[in-house]
């Protein structure tokens, strides 16, 4: 997407290190080493060393203030913004050109292909503007060339860069989030997704789920069938699920546990769904494993995220119970007791 912006803190830290450093440098170098130069030029260095200041001090202290058009269209303003200075200096040396380093490292590391395509297109004309301004045609030609084809494969080469540590990333959070076996979501990250459904509200059930006699079967055919088992089991959680309302966890052994948004007779019909999909596997020398769920819905049987764990536990307790290769739901939700309302005893009582 051309206005995705990657890692918005770092690209904001970005601008506001080199804006900051910019503003004195310009000062430095464009005013004050050149005090005899004419009044507009010395003018129109300094304001842009002041619009330097701002931008860095508003990007490092309020850079949510700054709409996400400026963070796109920012290597392209900043690239004009370096030919503005070396036409108005007439500098067409190696160390101006350096600058047009910033926005494309920028854009590069931040932006989509779209504005680092941008970037590049304007930093080369910007520079064949400057040196075709004030060097003759032939070594015009040969710099602009050069500058052109470097920016492009630095462009290329950070780009590639990016992209593939973006993937080693997705992969390491993938597997610091899910389970290898399965391919279920891990305890880590069913905590953190029960804590975050919690906290937005509304109707969640949590569906606990445990495999009946889960030990016979490694005992009587193997580990390697047990794991199949596993992902057996798995694979009738995620088929049996609503798409994009769910998460099914392993949360460790034979226990699996899923979120969904539903209320309790959604929740109790996902249940037997998942139980006859499951049925349906037919590659298990035991045939399919029987399974032990307990429902729990918030708010209807629990206020929070432990509870709701603790109440649903507890119906899968009763599940198991109750024979196994059943479901059990949570009934009401446990009392709290005020401390006010608890009767005083009786003084005339004898213990």
């Amino acid at each position: 997407m051309p206005f995705q912006i990657r890692d918005q803190h770092g690209a904001a830290r970005a601008v506001a290190y080199l804006m900051l450093a910019a503003s004195p440098y310009n000062i430095i170098t464009g005013v004050l080493m050149k005090l005899g130069d004419p009044l507009p030029e010395l003018i129109a260095v300094t304001v842009t060393a002041v619009a330097f200041l701002i931008i860095g001090l508003i990007c490092l202290r309020r850079p949510r203030v700054m709409p996400r058009a400026f963070w796109v269209s920012l290597p392209v303003l900043s690239a004009l913004a370096v030919t503005g200075l070396n036409y108005a200096t007439e500098d067409t040396t190696v160390g101006a050109q350096l600058f047009y380093l910033w926005p494309l490292l920028f854009a590069a590391s931040f932006l989509s292909r779209w504005v680092i395509a941008a970037t590049v297109v304007t930093i080369s004309g910007g520079h064949a503007l400057v040196a075709y301004s004030f060097t003759d045609t032939s070594r015009a030609m040969s710099d602009w060339i050069a500058l052109t084809v470097a920016m492009a494969m630095t462009a290329f080469v950070v780009t590639n860069l990016r992209e593939r540590n973006d993937r080693l990333r997705e992969v390491l959070e993938a597997q610091a989030t899910s389970d290898s076996l399965t391919g279920a979501a891990n305890r880590r990250a069913f905590d953190e997704s029960l804590t975050k459904a919690v906290r937005l509200g509304g109707t969640i059930a949590l569906v606990m789920v445990d495999v009946d006699h889960f030990k016979t079967i490694n005992d009587t055919w193997g580990h390697a069938t047990g794991d199949r088992a596993l992902c057996a089991v798995a694979d009738a959680l995620r088929s049996a699920a609503p798409d994009g309302t769910s998460m099914v966890a392993r949360l460790g052994g034979d226990e699996f546990a899923v979120l969904l948004r539903a209320g309790p007779g959604e929740a109790l019909a996902y249940a037997e769904k998942a139980r006859t999909t499951l049925g349906t596997t037919t590659d298990l020398p035991g045939g399919p494993p029987q399974l032990s769920i307990g429902v729990a819905v918030l708010p209807d049987h629990a206020g929070s995220a432990e509870e709701l764990q603790r109440v649903a536990d507890t119906a899968l307790y009763q599940a198991k119970a109750g024979g196994r290769g059943r479901s059990a739901l949570a009934q009401g939700r446990p009392p709290r007791h005020n401390v006010d309302q608890v009767p005083e005893p009786d003084p005339f009582t004898v213990a």
